[in-house]
């Protein structure tokens, strides 16, 4: 749960990857050695429509399939269901990796036969346009703690979601003193999110850095670009799209203040 009450937006994807390891753990083993010989996420689509906020009280549902099947890649989309209420809607797309040669692999035949045949393509997630970032913008220092990798020694997927909501949080708070006191009862609810997965990234001492710029802004929801990169020498390790929807229309102060970290 999040300060606002709600299941907090990364935890849905936590809860997809439980979701997906479970599926290719109980499914025939050229499935399952999709996952203990190496997989690598390369993007996650994520459509927040309900907010969670019963977990205490009733399970959430999880359905799930494969999207797409491709040479090297395929797509897991899901449709998480809480008391019968669509919740949100996901795409996750997936390469295989070979850990004992650190490299990336094509799907073998017998993969993408078992892969194909629980096919069920459904209707596509709307796009998000990607902004490329012009200047730095908003610039939040990251260091990944020990915890947060996996089992195959890099950072999990799921965190990256934490480190650009801090960052996001951060520029929310500089820009427009959110959260504070008198703005407690303010909900801004994470709509969208989609990052794409460059490069793994590994734990070390010194920080790593996430730059977030706004890319739009609407009536009251605003959409950021970050990337999750090494300041020197600069190397990207992701980027990601956020729509974030206000619980009111955006004042002119507000739409001033987000306006300094927009792209030109």
């Amino acid at each position: 749960m999040d300060a606002q009450g709600h299941v907090n937006n990364a935890a849905y994807v936590d809860y997809l990857q439980e979701a997906r390891v479970d599926f290719l753990l109980s499914a025939p083993p050229p499935l399952q050695q999709i996952l203990t010989s190496g997989s690598l996420v390369i993007s996650h689509q994520v459509e927040y429509l309900l907010p969670l906020q019963t977990l205490g009280h009733r399970p959430l549902d999880i359905d799930l399939w494969v999207d797409s099947v491709g040479a090297s890649r395929f797509v897991i989309g899901y449709e998480l269901i809480d008391g019968g209420a669509l919740a949100g809607r996901a795409r996750t797309a997936l390469v295989p990796y070979d850990l004992a040669t650190d490299s990336l692999r094509r799907l073998t035949d017998q993969e993408r036969a078992v892969l194909s045949a629980k096919l069920a393509p459904a209707e596509p997630l709307r796009p998000v346009p990607k902004v490329t970032l012009n200047g730095n913008g908003y610039i939040h220092p990251l260091p990944v703690r020990w915890s947060d990798l996996d089992s195959y020694g890099h950072v999990n997927n799921v965190k990256y979601y934490d480190y650009i909501q801090e960052a996001r949080l951060g520029l929310f708070s500089a820009t427009v003193g959110w959260p504070a006191e008198d703005t407690k009862d303010d909900i801004w609810l994470v709509v969208r999110q989609d990052v794409e997965y460059l490069r793994p990234m590994d734990f070390r001492q010194d920080p790593y850095e996430v730059a977030t710029i706004v890319s739009g802004i609407g009536n009251r929801s605003i959409t950021l670009e970050a990337e999750i990169r090494d300041p020197l020498p600069q190397t990207v390790y992701a980027t990601a799209r956020t729509v974030v929807v206000g619980p009111n229309p955006f004042t002119e102060s507000q739409r001033n203040a987000f306006g300094a970290w927009l792209s030109s």
